[in-house]
């Protein structure tokens, strides 16, 4: 029947189901179900830093959550029609972020704060620091103004 898309053969977890996949132009089936993106290897929804679909070059790219100063794993395929993938990895991505606050240092560079979760675990928060160009991390200042920034982000949502 014309239409109907057929479920792809992609494993995934058990307990999860494929709500959204794509096939790449080199035949890799990639996916997402309500808890990760799979292509083939699972990234944790919380763990997906960024995700965007070029229109224009059809390349899909999503970068990893990962360490300051580490390059970050990055997932890239060419898919001429990503169907309903873009929109759920955007949407699965949003849901994952409680809190998100940019703590500005110096001018407008600063760090941002962000505490993720996975889908249906409410008790498990992940709180991690982004930091603007040129703001480093292993400053004492910039240390200090991150502890101090993460115990006030813990009292707003509640963990203090």
């Amino acid at each position: 029947m014309k239409g109907i898309q057929r479920r792809p053969e992609l494993p995934v977890a058990p307990g999860e189901r494929l709500l959204a996949w794509a096939e790449a132009a080199d035949g890799t089936l990639i996916g997402g179900t309500r808890d990760a993106f799979y292509a083939p290897a699972r990234v944790p929804w919380e763990q997906v830093e960024a995700a965007d679909w070029d229109r224009d070059t059809g390349v899909l790219r999503l970068s990893e959550v990962g360490s300051w100063g580490d390059a970050r794993p990055e997932h890239v395929y060419d898919v001429a029609d990503p169907g309903r993938l873009v929109q759920l990895i955007r949407e699965r991505v949003t849901a994952s972020v409680v809190y998100q606050r940019h703590v500005p240092l110096e001018g407008r560079r600063g760090l941002r704060v962000i505490a993720r979760r996975a889908p249906g675990l409410a008790e498990a928060i992940a709180w991690v620091f982004e930091y603007d160009e040129g703001v480093d991390p292993d400053d004492p200042r910039v240390r200090l103004a991150a502890s101090q920034a993460l115990l006030e982000a813990r009292g707003e949502v509640g963990l203090d």
